[in-house]
């Protein structure tokens, strides 16, 4: 748990992991901490564990898809 950056800028607050009831596949569940014009503040994500934990490319560097920035 805790708040997280994503590596495109966006807070949001981490509320727990979810398996899913035939794959038992861990997904992260999380919420964001800003408003824009497509989603309100607060808007539920679910994204895979293994996926929220990983890495991604850019410019050339590899960097956390999301950051932990405050803990919980």
């Amino acid at each position: 748990m805790g708040k997280y950056q994503h590596y495109k800028g966006n807070f949001y607050e981490v509320l727990g992991v979810a398996k899913h009831t035939e794959t038992r596949e861990e997904f992260v569940v999380y919420k964001s901490l800003y408003e824009s014009p497509e989603f309100p503040l607060g808007t539920l994500w679910i994204r895979p564990k293994e996926m929220f934990m990983g890495q991604v490319e850019v410019d050339g560097k590899k960097v956390f898809r999301f950051k932990l920035v405050e803990s919980a």
